[in-house]
């Protein structure tokens, strides 16, 4: 098995990279994170606003959900966990996504992959979570869990062409490369 791992690893770091060119694999539209910068703490960005509105729990799925990806990508992970904490109990997947984005960006891999795991249970088709996931498990040491994830990905997207694959075939090349130095 461990030759088998290391037979893959080897093939993915030699030939990936010549590939298509790795994506961001953010999900959509990211125009609103610069403004989402400049909402004081206590506020997220509303699109259907287009405006800083004051943080609560009425805030619908989608608001909360954009306001705390803008904060996360901004690097505001506790800001982005304060505001999609508010609507992880609605079980959207984007929500629980970027949960687990953010405690992980913030050092906390294991809460990150409970995450992760609960927005699969919504829905195991769901790639980027599975990037996310893979990029987790590589920080954890977990090798054969990143490739496990990257073989779905490419199941799911039926080959290597969508972003997801790219990004995290890309984190494993470059975790062997890596761990070969």
């Amino acid at each position: 098995m461990k030759t088998a791992i290391t037979s893959f690893a080897f093939m993915l770091s030699a030939g990936l990279m010549l590939s298509v060119p790795a994506m961001a694999a953010g999900g959509g539209d990211s125009g609103s994170s610069s403004k989402a910068k400049n909402c004081k703490r206590g506020e997220v960005w509303s699109r259907t606003q287009n405006k800083c509105v004051e943080r609560s729990s009425s805030l619908d799925r989608d608001t909360i959900y954009w306001a705390g990806r803008d904060l996360a990508e901004a690097g505001r992970y506790e800001e982005a966990i304060e505001v999609l904490s508010i609507g992880a109990d609605r079980g959207d997947k984007r929500i629980l996504n970027y949960l687990g984005y953010s405690h992980r960006k913030a050092g906390r891999i294991d809460v990150g992959l409970t995450y992760y795991r609960q927005a699969l249970e919504i829905d195991p088709q769901y790639t980027l979570v599975r990037e996310y996931m893979g990029e987790a498990l590589l920080q954890k040491g977990d090798l054969k869990g990143a490739l496990d994830q990257l073989a779905e990905i490419r199941r799911l997207c039926q080959g290597r062409g969508c972003g997801e694959y790219q990004e995290l075939s890309g984190h494993i090349a470059d975790f062997i490369n890596n761990r070969e130095s």
